[in-house]
Order: C-alpha cells, then structure tokens, then sequence
C-alpha cells in the first residue's frame, strides 16, 4: 500500500526507551524511571471521588466540542487565581490533552509549507506534528546565553508564520521572564507571526512564577494541560485559550477531528482544580527531587546543567563522556538500571551529546537513582 510522506516523522524516542525499560522490568530487571515526564502522584483524590459519584448517577455521552461550561468557567476564574488574569470563559476551549490543542492551533493559524519556528532543545512532538501537518518546524538553536530559550533577537533573520515557546521549557526547565516575555510577543506583532504559548507546566517552578502570555497579549494561543501539575497525564485533557474571533474555527475543527475531549476527564478535571493542598504537596516533593539531582547528578558525572525554574527535568550536557547519547542511554539502563532519555529527542543537531533526566517520580526513587548513577560512574571509572 502507497505510503504519504507527511507519515514520515522520527520515533517518540522517549516512548522507545520506556518501551525498552518495560522489557527489561518484564525479564526481572528492577528500573528506576526517570525517562518519561510523568508525575509518580495520580489524579487528586477529590477529583476521583467526584467523578465516581457522577458516572453512578448519569450516563457520561458526548459533551459539547468547546467542552463542559462549568468546567470552561472554572478555567477562566484559574487565570484570575494564578496571574491576576480577568478572562472570558468564552475563549476557553477543552481538548483531549495539550496534543490535541497542538493539532487544533497549527491548523486554525496555518496553512500547507508555512514555517513556524520552535527552539532547539524542545519537546520533539511540535517539530513531528508540524511535519505531518506539512508545515516546516524551523530551529532556533538556542544555548546557555539564552538559558536555552528564543528570545525577540532570534527573530530577525527568521522567515516565519508563527513562533511557538514553552516556558517552562521541556526538556530544559527554563523561563522566560516577563521582560523577554513580552519583547518576543511584541516582536511577532510587529512581524505578524502568530504567537503560540506552551504553558503546561506552569505552576511547577522553584522561585518566581512562570509568566503566562495572557498577561501581556490576548492575541496570541495559549495552550495548557492537566497532566503535569494536576498529575492527570493519562486522564487526556487540556486546554487551550484562543483570542474572541478565532473561538467559532477551533470549534468548527474540534467537532470534526475529535467530537470533544473526554467526559469523564472533563468531571476530574473541574475538581482537580480545587485540590490546592494536594496539589501544593505535589510540587513540594519536584522541589526536593530537583535538590536532589542537583546535588547528586554531578557526583554521578553529570555536572554540566543549567538548573531548572521549572518543571521537572534536568537537561546535562555529556560531551565529556560521550558522542552518542542513545548508546550512553541504554549503557545506563542496561548496567545502573535507570532509565534517561536520549538528547536527540529534544535536539537533533545537538543532541547527541546530551541526556534529560526526569525528577517526577518519588523521592525514594530520586534518592535510590542517583546512588545506582553514582556507583555505576565509579565502576565504570568515567
């Protein structure tokens, strides 16, 4: 059977490496994960609680495609909550997950071989979404001088239809601050780029708060997702803010690509957001993993990073142990029995020299982790 070429994307690496951790956990291997950006906690009990009483009561059918109003208001009052934000309901749109708010934004604001920029190391889901799409992902190599984020001077020599940032940033968990956060937004006014927000780890940061797009433009898409801080990674609910004239065309989308997003998340989701301590609690135990790495990743040989403001990723640099971080990635799980992601899934210039390890698991798991990293470094003699 003929094939298209837009099917021709690069693998998820971070799901193949999960994949091969899952194999060796089923030969009798004990893994630590610290590959896959997935919280150890799950949904809030509330939350769960909730949504049991609903599905005993009524039966849980389609939804309308924009989502359930009252969850839709809720999100609404959270920017008021979290950045002082005065938002209209009506610009909030519920979606399977953040990757369906992907899908929906490049194709409302896009068409066929547009460039659309996106910085280098990024999640490597926007470059192969784009190129099914049959939209052209362009790099900006961003470094350390940066800490690792485009900023407004990437842009001047730059042919493009849109810009897409994620602050905090995956797999690097850096920021952007309001300043370069509002001269990137004027710069693409200015060049009529559309501007595309990834803020779904927000709320998971170690000082200051991570700035939403919204508080300095509502001409731009802001995307959002329950999965990191409200721990909801398989519940596959998002959402996304658009501007007041482009609400009808996402709807028009999202009611033929996907009906709506799914019901009963969409009853976890609007409880999930009234799970402060819970949630509070969560976010305490990133911050001490994220000591905890940062501690000990460079007694294990991994010493050159940036430390993160956000998230829950350490992104290190392994040029001094290795040209090829896949082979360094399964020597690890194959020898130490932990499980870290190939820098060439968030970078695929540069990213061969480098590694992310994910701190979303348990402390426990932390702490075991990095005593296996630090004895397989010194057995190995690196």
């Amino acid at each position: 059977m003929r094939n298209s070429r837009r099917g021709d994307v690069n693998p998820f690496i971070v799901m193949d490496v999960m994949e091969s951790a899952r194999k060796a956990e089923q030969s009798g291997r004990d893994v630590i994960h610290m590959e896959v950006g997935q919280p150890a906690t799950g949904a809030p009990k509330a939350a769960i609680s909730q949504l049991s009483q609903k599905m005993q009561n009524a039966p849980l059918g389609y939804t309308v495609s924009l989502g359930l109003p009252e969850l839709r208001q809720r999100i609404a009052k959270l920017y008021q909550e979290w950045y002082n934000v005065d938002l209209s309901a009506e610009r909030v749109v519920i979606t399977a997950g953040s990757s369906a708010a992907f899908l929906l934004s490049f194709i409302s604001l896009f068409d066929t071989g547009e460039n659309i920029a996106i910085g280098d190391p990024g999640y490597p889901s926007y470059r192969n979404i784009l190129k099914a799409l049959g939209l052209n992902p362009m790099r900006i190599e961003t470094g350390p001088d940066t800490r690792f984020q485009p900023v407004a001077k990437h842009l001047a020599a730059l042919d493009i239809q849109g810009l897409l940032v994620a602050s905090p940033a995956n797999p690097t968990g850096t920021m952007l601050g309001r300043d370069a956060m509002t001269d990137i937004i004027q710069a693409c006014a200015d060049k009529n780029i559309s501007f595309i927000s990834d803020e779904i780890y927000h709320r998971i940061d170690y000082g200051k708060p991570a700035v939403s797009a919204l508080e300095i433009s509502d001409d731009v898409y802001v995307i959002n997702s329950f999965s990191k801080y409200f721990s909801m990674t398989g519940w596959r609910i998002g959402w996304m803010v658009v501007p007041q004239s482009h609400v009808r065309r996402i709807e028009r989308l999202s009611q033929n690509l996907f009906i709506c997003a799914p019901h009963a998340s969409q009853i976890a989701a609007l409880h999930a957001m009234d799970c402060h301590d819970e949630l509070q609690q969560n976010r305490q135990v990133y911050a001490k993993n994220r000591e905890i790495l940062i501690n000990g990743l460079p007694k294990a040989g991994f010493g050159n990073f940036a430390p993160p403001d956000g998230a829950f990723y350490i992104y290190a640099d392994v040029s001094n142990r290795t040209s090829n971080s896949q082979e360094l990635a399964a020597q690890i799980l194959a020898e130490a029995g932990v499980a870290v992601t190939p820098g060439l899934d968030f970078d695929p210039v540069r990213g061969h020299k480098t590694l992310r390890f994910s701190y979303a698991g348990s402390t426990k798991d932390m702490i075991e982790a990095i005593d296996r990293l630090i004895k397989w470094h010194k057995k190995a003699g690196h």
